[in-house]
């Protein structure tokens, strides 16, 4: 196995997924299944990358010693079963396949609204019992009625175009999404959870459960609704408060509920919302079709490959959002985010206390997680002497005091921005960029000085006073040592003035160290960035 890529199989998958592994070449596949705790702690490190289901638990102790182990991927949705503390910790990524999921849930979803406002549940239990009351279920269309979808990622972005293509009006909640619209303006953003249930007659949850989403629909808020909402749950059990909406239904203020998710599941043979007449259950149906089932595996096997061969990161668990899998302009904007990063990175010389990345345009909402994420990465590794990766940089940051977040303003722009803010200890650090339409980044503002310049191979960033003569000293120092520059931005704050330049070869120490003594030379700094990719025109 020396070499290859050795990947264990610890659960039941489909055979195209086996395959596509089987097929690669580099790869070794190993397929155990049923291994118990101490079984799977004694050889998980001799594997690289290990797909599982539900069965196997990738416990702490399983993970004590993860050896070369490096992702962990999850057929399904769910990870409950991997401590991804653990994981973190190890440096192993952990990712899921829920997106092969994306169209079963959203429609799974959207079939129980529809069959929620045309009474399809109790109309065919009235049928095969021998009846026929036609106008006991009488329904709602949906056409010209309020949709409002609580998280707006990709199941709720899925169910609303559904919605959309029905003639619904759709309102969104998404605490995360600092954007007016989403969907090219067609579904308009709300500020709080209490806005929206007053305006809405059906509401759908697309949600995780935690301390912010949990029991989030309660007796406040049925209080706060229009009389007669409907309710739509294929998100996760515990959203909703089971007492209030039980409640709300005797009382009508809830028109009835379609629920596909449970606090416990199964759901509990003596529970309320059983053969309750505004009810309609569905025992966790929202990832369940063959299509799904099987895609789930595949894109298990695909997601572990791809990020074994360092070719992206689909469906990552415990890398907040992170993703490689985007639209060619999204990723451009990650390159862009990395080069900034380590343009501004040596400009830190006190202890960070924040690191805030903003993504100014309604292209990147859907890249921001992943733009923040590799910007920090950029940054630590500049700054700090361990191994550091897109899994443990968010822990690191954290055990050292560093706050990091990203804001997201969606509004639509002519051409997209990312800045990165660095508070420090002593001064705050900025750098603006932009891809303008010939596709190459560029460089807009550093700590207040503006410019325009593409971030791109040998790189020397100078302050300088503003005075006379400094241009040509450079010039001069530079061209007597051989060196090229090849591009200058330059740009003037005050009584001082930053030089920007590209050049043709790393400048030597001896170089950088003249410039240095030289009177009205404030700072000098050399940074090596990637090369640009040149098109091919012939």
């Amino acid at each position: 196995m020396t070499g290859s890529l050795n990947i264990l199989i610890g659960d039941k998958l489909s055979e195209a997924g086996i395959e596509l592994l089987r097929n690669t070449e580099g790869v070794h596949v190993d397929i155990k299944t049923g291994l118990g705790e101490d079984e799977l702690a004694e050889i998980v490190g001799n594997y690289d990358g290990m797909i599982i289901r539900s069965g196997v638990k990738a416990t702490a102790k399983v993970l004590a010693n993860p050896g070369r182990l490096r992702v962990i991927s999850r057929a399904g949705v769910g990870v409950d079963n991997v401590d991804l503390d653990a994981a973190t910790k190890g440096g192993v990524l952990v990712m899921n396949s829920a997106e092969a999921s994306t169209i079963t849930t959203a429609e799974h979803a959207f079939t129980l609204m529809m069959a929620l406002a045309r009474n399809i549940g109790p109309a065919y239990k009235k049928m095969t019992e021998g009846g026929w009351d036609r106008n006991k279920f009488v329904g709602r269309q949906l056409n010209g009625r309020t949709l409002g979808l609580v998280g707006l990622g990709r199941i709720g972005r899925t169910v609303a175009e559904r919605a959309l293509a029905f003639g619904m009006k759709v309102l969104a909640f998404d605490p995360v999404f600092n954007a007016d619209t989403a969907c090219d303006g067609q579904v308009k953003l709300v500020k709080s959870f209490d806005e929206l249930i007053s305006k809405i007659d059906f509401l759908s949850f697309h949600v995780p459960l935690n301390d912010h989403t949990r029991n989030m629909l309660g007796a406040d808020q049925f209080e706060r609704a229009k009389p007669g909402l409907m309710v739509i749950n294929a998100a996760r059990g515990g959203v909703i408060d089971t007492d209030a909406l039980l409640a709300a239904l005797e009382s009508g203020k809830c028109a009835g509920a379609a629920i596909d998710v449970y606090e416990k599941e199964p759901l509990e043979e003596d529970s309320p919302l059983r053969n309750h007449p505004k009810i309609l259950l569905t025992p966790h149906l929202g990832a369940s079709t063959e299509e799904a089932q099987e895609a789930v595996s595949n894109s298990a096997c695909e997601q572990a490959l791809e990020y074994l061969q360092g070719k992206g990161i689909r469906g990552a668990v415990n890398a907040a959002g992170v993703r490689l899998d985007l639209e060619p302009k999204q990723l451009s904007y990650v390159d862009l985010a990395q080069r900034m990063a380590r343009l501004i990175a040596p400009m830190v010389e006190s202890t960070i206390q924040e690191i805030v990345v903003t993504c100014q345009g309604e292209s990147l909402v859907g890249a921001a997680s992943t733009i923040e994420r590799m910007a920090l990465v950029e940054v630590l590794n500049s700054l700090l002497d361990v191994p550091i990766n897109v899994v443990n940089a968010e822990l690191l940051a954290e055990q050292r005091g560093i706050k990091i977040s990203s804001v997201i303003e969606g509004q639509p722009r002519a051409i997209a921005r990312v800045i990165i803010d660095i508070t420090t200890k002593d001064q705050p650090r900025r750098i603006a960029g932009a891809i303008y339409q010939d596709g190459k980044p560029r460089v807009l503002e550093i700590n207040g000085y503006h410019m325009d310049m593409v971030p791109d191979g040998p790189m020397v960033l100078l302050l300088n006073e503003d005075r006379p003569g400094m241009i040509g000293l450079v010039g001069n120092e530079f061209g007597g040592a051989g060196a090229n520059i090849s591009d200058m931005a330059l740009s003037r704050r005050g009584d001082t003035a930053m030089m920007l330049l590209n050049l043709d070869q790393t400048p030597d120490a001896a170089l950088l160290n003249r410039l240095r003594a030289r009177p009205g030379i404030l700072k000098i700094l050399s940074v090596q960035l990637p090369e640009l990719a040149v098109a091919d025109n012939s």
